[in-house]
């Protein structure tokens, strides 16, 4: 058995990565520490973030395929080595990163002979392709291949139903989880009442997002999660007489949440994906490094309106989203 030492704080709650390597272009390892941690409280932790880590991330697949001239899913195609179905199955191994909000279209459009790959599908420029080298089909003859695709983002499992099979297209099993696999393991150490533990999160993704990247979404999905126990007030929801469920929204930009401006720690846990924001102003707060309220309280109105892609009446809603459910006025400049 081979022990390893691990150095760790005393006294502040801290986590670090002390393993990170990548193995293939679709299978990325990390490993991780958060110490100290009192007894019970790795195994709390552990069980929450492995949940989170397996359930709770989004990703994107390809979910339905439209060929022409296919009578059915397990055809054999004239001038293709492959079937109708073995195309759908190297289909489905493809892995993809975006920030897609729903669903969006592709396509292959190819001639043989030759090799087709991930490479020659034509993409919306928010989605790209993390191993182009993965094989769909090869052209035997000199014909011509034209592939439709919808990709989704989404959750979890997608299986596709009978009632799926329309327009000719077909839809294909997805497994929208960019977290392979999970695990978590406690160290204890200290003697008696002080006895402390170390918990070790082991994390595989399939490389649209690093294991540090998933470790981060995870957590602010768990946070989002616990962010309305916070607060004392209890929505009191009237029920209907013949109602049995009523919908709960989720935790989101409300009026009565003014009063957090003063707290950063309450800032820092409000993501923007959270508010009335549309998906482009949110992709572009995205990529200037904009996650949280805090984030964005940190900026000017000339620093939004330095954002690529950014207009005015971008800038605009934004600040009548802060002043309305927050009170918060951005200034025009930084001082």
């Amino acid at each position: 058995m081979v022990r390893e030492k691990v150095t760790v704080s005393t006294r502040t709650l801290q986590w670090k990565c002390v393993e990170s390597r990548t193995d293939s272009k679709r299978l990325y390892y990390g490993r991780f520490i958060l110490a100290p941690l009192m007894k019970g409280q790795a195994d709390t932790i552990g069980i929450a973030m492995r949940r989170a880590l397996l359930g709770e991330i989004e990703g994107t697949c390809i979910t339905r395929v439209k060929f022409e001239n296919v009578s059915h899913e397990y055809s054999t195609l004239t001038g293709i080595q492959e079937s109708a179905h073995e195309i759908l199955m190297n289909l489905k191994e493809i892995v993809l990163r975006s920030n897609l909000y729903g669903t969006c279209d592709a396509s292959i459009c190819v001639r043989g002979p030759g090799y087709v790959t991930a490479r020659d599908i034509i993409l919306p420029p928010y989605v790209e392709i993390v191993d182009n080298t993965q094989h769909i089909a090869r052209l035997t003859e000199p014909i011509n291949l034209h592939i439709g695709l919808e990709i989704e983002r989404n959750r979890g499992y997608l299986i596709k139903m009978p009632q799926d099979f329309q327009d000719g297209s077909y839809p294909i099993d997805a497994v929208f989880m960019p977290v392979r696999n999970v695990n978590h393991s406690i160290h204890s150490y200290g003697n008696g009442n002080e006895k402390q533990e170390i918990l070790f999160l082991e994390i595989w993704t399939n490389g649209s997002l690093t294991p540090k990247e998933a470790l981060h979404e995870a957590s602010r999905t768990l946070i989002d999660l616990f962010i309305p126990f916070l607060y004392k007030d209890e929505e009191n929801l009237p029920l209907e007489h013949n109602q049995h469920m009523v919908p709960l929204s989720p935790f989101t930009f409300h009026d009565k949440l003014n009063k957090v401006q003063k707290n950063k720690i309450a800032l820092k846990s409000i993501f923007i994906d959270q508010s009335e924001l549309s998906p482009r102003i949110y992709n572009c707060l995205i990529r200037s490094n904009i996650y949280t309220l805090l984030d964005l309280m940190n900026k000017s109105q000339e620093d939004l309106m330095k954002i690529e892609h950014f207009r005015l009446g971008d800038v605009k809603g934004i600040l009548d989203i802060l002043e309305q459910h927050f009170a918060i006025f951005l200034p025009k400049k930084k001082f």
